[in-house]
């Protein structure tokens, strides 16, 4: 395995790599300090990148959308210690599969870390708990809304329990826990090709773009029907 570190910390470099070293034995590191350190360390040959947001060079998140572009398939992550919900669902809608707030533990970091190398998203809870109502990544206003009123909430799961069959609202529902498509596969008995297809049709029922957006509307859509 190989895994990009970029922060321009040592120190938080060395203990993100001591925690990584945890995966599995043998693991190779690239570490980088700057954004152009980034640029020139960045391969395809990489599984995972872990990247600051505020580092020598960066503007903003341009670096995030320069390495996405360039490596359309490489995971991306984001380890920072900035916590403002704003900007984590900014990086999450660049395409960035997990946001990491270094105020987290090494246990949480590690678990996000398996999480998005089995194929999952990792979503900070306090994200969702600071959304505006009816506010949800890739989802219109009027597509989601705050239960208060009229069991709006529960409306909205009565429309997608209307255009999504048993099985994909099934898939809505393990998808909402973080579970990759493997995982989702194995516990509905279906194949992962077959999981791909459902999420294709629950993507255009949730009017979103990919499967971050998606993990988040389907969380915001959970906590609306259990409150």
């Amino acid at each position: 395995m190989k895994i990009l570190i970029a922060d321009d910390h040592r120190l938080v470099i060395e203990a993100v790599k001591a925690k990584l070293s945890e995966l599995e034995p043998g693991i190779e590191f690239v570490l980088a300090m700057s954004v152009d350190e980034l640029l020139a360390g960045a391969s395809d040959d990489l599984d995972l990148a872990l990247i600051d947001l505020n580092m020598p060079g960066a503007d903003g998140q341009a670096h995030i959308d320069q390495i996405r572009q360039r490596h359309p398939a490489l995971p991306v992550m984001v380890l920072s210690g900035y916590e403002d919900p704003a900007i984590m669902r900014s990086a999450l809608e660049r395409g960035v599969l997990g946001f990491i707030p270094k105020a987290y533990s090494p246990e949480v970091m590690l678990s996000a870390v398996r999480l998005v190398l089995a194929g999952g998203v990792y979503v900070p809870p306090m994200m969702l708990t600071a959304l505006p109502p009816g506010i949800v990544a890739g989802v219109a206003p009027q597509a989601v809304e705050t239960p208060s009123r009229g069991g709006a909430g529960s409306q909205t799961l009565e429309h997608l329990r209307n255009v999504l069959t048993e099985r994909q609202v099934e898939v809505l529902q393990l998808l909402s826990q973080g579970k990759p498509n493997k995982l989702i596969g194995r516990s509905l008995g279906i194949s992962e090709g077959t999981v791909k297809i459902h999420l294709a049709a629950i993507f255009r029922a949730l009017n979103v773009r990919n499967r971050t957006e998606a993990v988040v509307a389907a969380q915001a859509l959970t906590e609306a029907q259990q409150a």
